[in-house]
């Protein structure tokens, strides 16, 4: 299965917004940190936006941020929004498939079966579990003085 750019490019946006919370993240920060295509990235922000997943903040000193916790975004929902289809084979799409087995076809059924299968794994993910562990605090180390030998 590959998932599409568009796909791809919302999902390291999400990233990159989780990773900047403490402040607006402008579509140039993301473009030049992934070397994206603004003008794409302008689309993907705006679908992010239309979904709720993300806000734009108008201005001057604008930018975007995301509009929910990283623990409340479902990846496999953040999948299925973004991908067009899941057309892995020309069988699953009824309109063009002109394969003389698929009638009969159990490869059909398979992929099918792999493809939810791939489904249910992002669908146990959030934001949250992409993100890496949080530095952990230092604590200082008490040296203790030995007795004099």
């Amino acid at each position: 299965m590959r998932l599409t750019s568009f796909t791809d490019y919302s999902l390291r946006t999400l990233l990159f917004l989780s990773a900047h919370r403490d402040r607006l993240v402008t579509i140039q920060d993301i473009a030049d940190t992934h070397t994206i295509s603004k003008n794409h990235l302008m689309k993907v922000v705006y679908q992010l936006s239309l979904s709720g997943l993300i806000e734009t903040v108008r201005g001057r000193n604008g930018g975007l941020r995301l509009a929910k916790e990283p623990s409340e975004i479902n990846i496999g929902a953040v999948v299925r929004h973004t991908e067009s289809d899941f057309f892995i084979a020309e069988c699953f799409d009824s309109v063009n498939d002109r394969c003389a087995i698929t009638p009969d076809c159990i490869l059909k059924h398979t992929l099918n079966e792999a493809t939810q299968a791939f489904l249910a794994v992002l669908d146990r993910q959030t934001l949250q579990d992409l993100l890496p562990p949080p530095p952990a605090a230092s604590h200082p180390v008490k040296l203790h003085r030995g007795a004099a030998s």
